[in-house]
């Protein structure tokens, strides 16, 4: 396997799509390839679906790529998330939070919004893409909320036009998010030629799903396990999940194993009574979901080890954070 292979395959694995990958094995052939992911800092921190985007920027390290991470403060006004001074107070919590991950901040090229979308040639471009762009497009592109209301806030039809403007205001090759920005950055590949940037290479990984089947979002707490939450509440949490007998397809219990657990471990020891079995170990994912499946794993042993493991792989993340993000919840 050539070394050019290997930082491919590196930057594709957990991922759902790159657009397109041969533009992502020229891209790589340049030296110093630069990539950013954009996050609206919002909530009380950052939760386990989280962890699969950071493991992504990490790979990106791996692979050669210069990381630049977006904290979209005006973004997030834009969608009504809080005060600038809040938001900014929330940003440094994410950034507590991405280095207790083990994202080598040091390295990281961070950006708050504001500090380049408030200038008028940044507008000027948002307004020349707003000139080519149609609005069923731009509605298509919206965020979920904004796709259902029958009459939203012009904000938030501004907000994807300024998501594809960012990449060329961050001056980089490409831009990486889960698959609900898809067709935001289709539109900046198609409309950043225009306006004399480059097209991105686009890669987008999983969103994984919420713990009740659903959406997984930090303003509904039963839906989510934050990174820094105690060892009793992750497997409270875990044992009431959604996880139903034999279905791979949308559950949330295998997406932790498969995004979480299994790229921090080399294998998973389920622990059950011999009558059940006794305990098997897993060195692979597919392994798990493949006896899960067939219905040789039941969801309760799948659910205990899932909480004693992802318990134990947060447990170094809880003790960087647990006075710092005190100090920083308490001012919000």
């Amino acid at each position: 396997m050539s070394f050019m292979t290997t930082k491919f395959d590196i930057v594709k694995r957990n991922t759902s799509e790159i657009l397109t990958d041969e533009e992502l094995e020229k891209l790589l052939r340049k030296k110093n390839p630069t990539i950013y992911h954009g996050y609206e800092p919002t909530g009380s921190g950052v939760h386990i679906g989280y962890i699969l985007a950071i493991n992504k920027l990490i790979d990106f390290q791996k692979a050669g790529f210069s990381v630049t991470v977006l904290f979209a403060d005006l973004h997030a006004w834009l969608n009504e998330k809080g005060s600038l001074e809040k938001i900014a107070k929330i940003a440094e919590l994410y950034k507590l939070s991405f280095a207790s991950l083990g994202l080598d901040m040091k390295k990281v090229n961070v950006v708050m919004g504001t500090s380049f979308q408030m200038k008028p040639e940044y507008w000027k471009d948002v307004m020349k893409v707003s000139l080519s762009t149609r609005l069923a497009r731009v509605r298509r592109s919206m965020t979920m909320i904004g796709r259902k209301d029958e009459n939203p806030h012009v904000a938030q039809i501004f907000y994807p036009l300024m998501q594809a403007v960012d990449i060329k205001h961050l001056d980089v090759d490409a831009a990486a998010g889960d698959m609900a920005q898809r067709k935001v950055h289709a539109i900046a590949r198609e409309e950043l030629p225009n306006i004399g940037y480059r097209k991105p290479v686009a890669i987008h990984h999983p969103d994984l799903v919420g713990l009740t089947g659903g959406k997984m979002s930090s303003s509904l707490p039963e839906t989510v396990i934050m990174i820094d939450e105690n060892e009793d509440s992750i497997r409270q949490k875990i044992s009431k999940a959604y996880c139903p007998e034999k279905e791979t397809k949308g559950n949330p219990i295998l997406q932790i194993s498969q995004y979480i657990i299994f790229p921090s471990i080399n294998s998973v020891k389920v622990e059950r009574p011999s009558k059940f079995g006794g305990d098997i170990e897993y060195k692979s994912y597919e392994d798990m979901e493949k006896d899960f499946s067939a219905g040789r794993l039941h969801p309760a042993d799948l659910k205990a080890a899932t909480a004693l493991q992802l318990s134990h792989i947060l447990k170094p993340v809880r003790s960087k954070m647990s006075a710092k993000a005190a100090s920083i919840r308490r001012t919000l």
